[in-house]
């Protein structure tokens, strides 16, 4: 799912954390071979909020729904998944119900934003729609979780807006092609879906601000990153800005970058090597020819 396609990093944006504990303590024992994993273990969702894509999920596994019950009771959650080794928070600052698109409250939002920063540690946002981005805004998130194919273009001025806010963008592109297949619409309207995703995009990119790759895999099954570099080419991206958003971006957002995201003396040799020149056609990074983490390879498994 992740070495396979290059990644000697990851953030994990949503996971029962305990679960995801055990596989990086068995990653960095060498039991298996993996990524580095970061993580923001549970997600805290608006009362009410329980997306219902994963209600059924949760209620199968006897997972507790993570729904924010009072400004308390989301503080001390912050505080605890801190505690307990999640490297960032994630907020559902719009979440989809069968009613609709639920926001978090902003003094919710902010108040769990304050936490996380006072720890030091990054927050991400899903926001669904305009009002969800809003949320996510007002409360200082530091990462919007996808693009928002619901709250319409985005103006050049809502791009600066979004820049001025210091955010950082993952397009997730193929999500919502996979959730367009899934709801079985119409070959035209997938297409809104995916031109409107790839337009929200192109705007946030075109105004200088910071994008960071991913595409919502463990949430969903296609593990093939192909789709996602071609569509970020049609948003307009370069080879050079698709590959940064893949190195140096992500580095200096998170703070790693006095030892990651480069080919440099003393860096932590990462590296990935490709079979095929992403300059002449941009699915060749989806084509991994070996994957090296730390001076040891991870990919293929010898």
């Amino acid at each position: 799912m992740l070495t396979r396609w290059g990644f000697t990093t990851v953030f994990d944006t949503a996971s029962v954390l305990e679960n995801t504990n055990n596989i990086r303590r068995r990653i960095e024992k060498g039991d298996v071979r993996g990524p580095r994993i970061l993580t923001v273990g549970e997600p805290f969702y608006p009362k009410g909020g329980t997306p219902v894509y994963v209600k059924g999920f949760l209620e199968e596994n006897h997972i507790a729904s993570a729904e924010v019950q009072s400004m308390p009771q989301a503080l001390e959650r912050v505080r605890q998944q801190i505690k307990d080794g999640a490297d960032g928070i994630k907020i559902f600052a719009g979440a989809i119900t069968a009613e609709g698109v639920l926001p978090m409250p902003t003094d919710i939002a902010k108040a769990i934003v304050s936490e996380a920063h006072r720890a030091g540690k990054p927050v991400f946002a899903h926001p669904s729609n305009a009002e969800g981005i809003e949320v996510a805004i007002q409360s200082g998130v530091d990462v919007l979780a996808h693009t928002a194919p619901m709250s319409g273009d985005w103006t050049l001025a809502f791009a600066e807006r979004l820049k001025a806010a210091h955010l950082a963008l993952i397009p997730t592109l193929t999500l919502f092609d996979v959730e367009a297949k899934k709801a079985k619409v119409s070959a035209e309207e997938n297409e809104m879906w995916i031109r409107q995703a790839v337009q929200e995009l192109q705007a946030y990119s075109d105004a200088g601000g910071q994008i960071l790759f991913g595409t919502d895999v463990g949430y969903i099954d296609q593990f093939d990153t192909a789709e996602e570099f071609t569509l970020m080419s049609r948003a307009g991206m370069s080879m050079q800005q698709i590959l940064a958003s893949l190195t140096t971006n992500p580095v200096e957002r998170f703070g790693y970058s006095r030892h990651s995201g480069r080919i440099a003396k003393g860096m932590d040799a990462d590296l990935v090597v490709l079979d095929g020149d992403p300059a002449t056609d941009i699915t060749a990074f989806s084509k991994v020819h070996q994957v090296i983490r730390r001076g040891k390879l991870i990919y293929p498994a010898r």
